[in-house]
């Protein structure tokens, strides 16, 4: 599966006969009896897909899974007390060091059929615990913010590579001819770490990107068309406009951008059809509203994000991104009990919503939710009562989507400083989401600049045993 070659048309007519899949022909695909929206023609999967579609909640900032999911009462014990001579010291952040052992405050509890150890942090989350696949040995490379964001995103601490919504649609396309294949919402307007490059399409081709709703009044904005315009004005308007940018575009085919901008207006035109009905969530009754938690203060703004989600699954979007924290607000180099008490309370039960939302309406196993941020935090004490990051071992859940619930894979060391048992990689992480939509990472390749690129950069496995392999 291979991309990235262009035929250059001779003439103005080879370019439009060339041009069919993409949103350049939609003019001629309506003459045809149907209008192409696609950003991607729809591929075959390299096997039998177990998810149809990915939620990824990403709790920007770094969430403590000391605190949350990865329960370890040696941090008690030696609470106060230096890191025990047997840990290695590792290479901290903020650079502070032979800090004491910092104790966990909350209350831990064993749900489910699985015993699965989870904090009164995400008391309604543990209701699903024989749903969540818990994998308590992820790491990643990048130690800060940047760096880290950059790498679960993308698979490289630095910039200019494809996010792995982007692979996902480049391998799969979308299902979906009137919304986007990949979209991302944030939690507030402000900016994640590294802005839109999360979401970006790298080198590849700028039609692959994620397409970012808004996290306030209606997700998609513009999407009226300006007063005294109707659809059939509109329509005119732009296939003007398209005959203008594929004139100009003949003889610029490696321009994506340009591309890009073609496809995008095609779409929104198809998207003031469809997706007003898609976003509406004034459709969902009062009792939908509240099980995601809409009718509190705390947890209203993700739970609204969280039940766009589902409707957005429901329309055949591919891949979904929510942000809690946009802006590093997970980050508790201090307070941690302050800090994450508020965040965990204001995802804890839209989350559970969506889960039982998803299960209810026959979506869960066929989708695939994913939680986590880009690293964990330090046994060791930050600034008295914080917690640093922790890249070299730290957990993150799936639910839904093939996944064996029920089930923790992999450990930290008994402080959980160190994935000592199935350590999974940023990339290994990466493989196994493509694996479970159907895709064999190693053969879904984009050639760039002579080289076959992959989302790992060949350096990934898929961990098959969260299928119970």
């Amino acid at each position: 599966m291979r991309c990235n070659r262009y035929d250059h048309p001779t003439s103005r007519r080879d370019f439009l006969q060339t041009a069919g899949c993409g949103f350049g022909s939609v003019a001629l695909a309506a003459l045809m009896g149907q209008e192409q929206a696609s950003a991607a023609p729809l591929r075959v999967a390299h096997r039998p897909a177990k998810a149809k579609s990915v939620i990824f909640l990403f709790m920007e900032g770094g969430p403590s899974h000391l605190d949350t999911f990865d329960y370890k009462p040696l941090l008690n014990k030696l609470a106060g007390q230096s890191l025990p001579a047997s840990f290695k010291a590792p290479i901290t952040a903020m650079g502070e060091a032979k800090s004491p052992i910092l104790e966990c405050k909350r209350t831990w509890k064993q749900h489910g059929q699985g015993g699965l150890w989870i904090s009164d942090w995400f008391s309604h989350v543990a209701t699903h615990a024989d749903d969540l696949a818990v994998i308590h040995s992820c790491a990643s490379s990048g130690i800060n913010h940047a760096g880290g964001v950059c790498s679960m995103n993308t698979g490289s601490v630095f910039g200019g590579r494809p996010s792995l919504g982007a692979w996902a649609q480049y391998g799969l396309g979308t299902s979906n001819q009137n919304l986007p294949g990949f979209v991302v919402i944030k939690d507030s307007e402000a900016t994640v770490v590294n802005g839109a490059r999360n979401w970006g399409n790298g080198f590849m081709p700028a039609v692959y990107q994620g397409v970012e709703f808004s996290s306030e009044g209606t997700p998609i904005k513009f999407l009226d068309n300006p007063k005294g315009v109707d659809r059939i004005r509109q329509r005119e308007k732009l296939d003007l406009l398209g005959a203008l940018n594929r004139d100009y575009n003949a003889t610029r085919a490696s321009n994506t951008e340009l591309d890009a901008r073609i496809k995008g207006y095609e779409l929104a035109f198809q998207m003031q059809a469809e997706a007003p009905d898609a976003v509406d969530l004034s459709k969902e009754t009062e009792a939908t509203k509240k099980l995601y938690g809409m009718d509190n203060e705390a947890t209203a703004v993700f739970g609204r994000n969280c039940l766009l989600a589902r409707r957005l699954v429901e329309n055949g979007v591919r891949f979904i991104q929510l942000y809690s924290g946009a802006g590093s607000k997970w980050d508790a180099h201090k307070g941690i009990e302050v800090n994450h008490g508020k965040y965990c309370n204001s995802v804890d039960k839209p989350i559970s919503g969506l889960l039982s939302d998803l299960k209810a309406r026959g979506l869960l196993d066929e989708t695939l939710v994913i939680w986590g941020g880009e690293f964990g935090r330090t046994p060791m004490s930050e600034q008295g009562d914080g917690r640093d990051h922790n890249p070299t071992g730290f957990t993150m859940w799936m639910a839904g989507g093939g996944v064996k619930g029920g089930q923790t894979y992999g450990a930290t060391d008994d402080l959980g400083l160190y994935a000592v048992e199935d350590r999974l990689h940023v990339h290994d992480i990466h493989a196994t989401i493509l694996y479970l939509m159907g895709i064999d990472h190693t053969q879904l390749t984009y050639t760039h600049k002579g080289r076959p690129e992959r989302i790992d950069q060949n350096e990934g496995s898929p961990f098959t045993r969260l299928l119970g392999a």
